[in-house]
């Protein structure tokens, strides 16, 4: 928890104000027990996370002096900044709310898809309630559904309905 904490506050590294009142990274020699236990976690958060990445992610983050500025780099990186990561969510968004199941496909792959969809949505932040979700399977369903459907909403409650069950009944119907 300390080590997560560390990696994204910051390590707060050792320093000390200098005449003009600005801080300045302290030496070795005047550490107290305190610094050293902050420096020493601090090379331990950056450790598992060089434990973590490949070569070339390695070659991203070794110039970085604390964890912290290791995982700034990395979270730009895969994440992109507030700016691209507002964007993917918008375009996974609209994908979800067209998504329809294709006419020649089975209720397994739409399944694939949608969760796909969703699980970059939850990567991003942006989540839908289950009952959300239920529903909107239900409509991205082809007509030739529609008295499955009626059964489906006349049978259970949609608003407690887990999306597993949901699925379980559909890949009933379907076969």
């Amino acid at each position: 928890y300390n080590l997560w904490d560390l990696i994204v506050d910051g390590p707060h590294l050792p320093s000390i104000r200098d005449e003009n009142g600005e801080n300045i990274p302290k030496s070795r020699i005047a550490y107290n027990d305190n610094d050293r236990r902050r420096v020493q976690l601090n090379a331990k958060a950056k450790h598992v996370i060089i434990c973590a990445i490949n070569s070339s992610e390695f070659n991203r983050v070794s110039s970085c002096i604390s964890a912290k500025k290791m995982w700034d780099r990395l979270e730009v990186t895969y994440e992109g900044t507030n700016q691209v990561k507002d964007a993917k969510i918008s375009m996974l968004v609209h994908e979800y709310e067209l998504f329809q199941m294709n006419e020649d496909e089975d209720i397994k792959s739409m399944f694939t898809r949608f969760t796909n969809i969703i699980n970059a949505l939850q990567s991003l932040d942006k989540t839908f309630s289950n009952s959300e979700l239920v529903r909107k399977i239900l409509r991205c369903l082809p007509r030739s559904w529609m008295p499955k459907i009626t059964a489906i909403e006349k049978a259970k409650n949609l608003s407690i309905l887990p999306l597993e069950d949901l699925l379980g009944s559909l890949m009933t119907y379907e076969r």
